[in-house]
């Protein structure tokens, strides 16, 4: 797989260039989320908010009540915890189109609880009108600013930066409301989001030669959540659905999948993971998602205990599968 460094910093300027409606606002953390040469291209169309989430939230709802199409960046805790009733009632509300760009969503992020955004999806995901949208490789990060531009209201995305791996061929951007198919089975659904589908991609090449057979669906649509080919792989599926994402368990991808499986009907066993109604402590990423079971072994043993067997895997054999390389100057989960 190919490694790409910087992919929003360079994606955003060309996107942006014959859209002069388009401005970016930044709260003093312009380098850190990949604005900078954005600011440098087009100085006229960057505002520098400083450390105020809550006006330049305010401020960008007046924007786009002119006609501009405000795009926040920040690190995600900063969006949602700090300007939530600013987002409710100046975009929300009147329905206009901000677009928020929430770096460091869960834990990719080193900095502990004060940093990482492990409820975001189920914060925003209650509020009207929102859509949320997360990326999970560099072709969605590259892609995911048509998605969101057709939204006719507010977005909220989980970024990524630093060097990312391409999962996903180029030819397939991100399209909204639809999950990508990543392999096809019959013996169990897993379902994943965000960095956890490369995890998740490392276990079912495993789980593939032990014999079983895995539906795996990547979802980049968080709301709305209308996918009719996920609901139909879980109600095939032997033995039920495991759900994988990079947030708590509660109100994000495994509550929206246990929606739908319970306004559809279907009689069939959910298994969640992500963090587990707790906090996260500051490590690196590859640490973090071992110790919250959101790593490609987790999903092995999850998967071990649905069908009733055990299969011996060991870090030994998910060593022969691809493993993304980070460049030490640019870990996309330093501050």
């Amino acid at each position: 797989m190919e490694i790409v460094s910087r992919v929003h910093a360079r994606n955003l300027v060309e996107w942006a260039k014959d859209k002069p409606e388009v401005l970016v606002l930044s709260a003093d953390l312009t380098s850190s989320t990949e604005i900078d040469l954005f600011r440098d291209t087009y100085p006229d169309r960057f505002f520098s908010m400083g450390i105020a989430e809550q006006n330049m939230l305010s401020f960008a709802g007046g924007l786009a009540r002119e006609g501009y199409y405000p795009f926040i960046h920040t690190f995600a805790v900063f969006i949602y915890r700090r300007a939530y009733d600013q987002i409710s009632m100046s975009i929300s509300y009147p329905n206009l189109p901000v677009r928020m760009f929430g770096f460091l969503p869960g834990i990719t992020t080193p900095g502990g609880a004060t940093h990482q955004a492990i409820e975001d999806i189920a914060v925003m995901r209650a509020l009207p009108n929102m859509t949320i949208l997360e990326c999970g490789d560099a072709t969605e990060v590259e892609t995911v600013l048509d998605a969101a531009h057709s939204v006719n209201g507010p977005v909220y995305i989980r970024m990524l930066r630093g060097e990312i791996p391409r999962l996903f061929d180029r030819s397939e951007p991100m399209q909204l409301g639809r999950s990508r198919t990543l392999s096809i089975g019959s013996d169990i659904t897993v379902v994943s989001s965000g960095i956890c589908t490369e995890e998740a991609m490392r276990a079912v090449q495993v789980l593939e030669k032990q014999g079983v057979s895995v539906q795996h669906m990547h979802v980049s649509t968080l709301k709305p959540f209308d996918d009719p080919e996920i609901i139909e792989a879980i109600a095939r599926s032997k033995h039920g659905v495991i759900t994988m994402e990079n947030h708590t368990v509660i109100g994000g991808l495994g509550s929206i999948i246990a929606e739908k499986i319970a306004e559809e009907g279907l009689g069939c066993k959910l298994r969640r993971m992500g963090l587990k109604d707790t906090y996260a402590h500051g490590a690196s990423k590859g640490y973090l998602m071992r110790e919250y079971g959101i790593d490609a072994m987790a999903l092995i043993s999850e998967v071990e205990h649905a069908v009733g067997q055990r299969f011996g895997i060991t870090e030994a054999d998910l060593a022969a599968t691809y493993i993304a390389p980070v460049h030490s100057m640019a870990k996309p989960e330093a501050l």
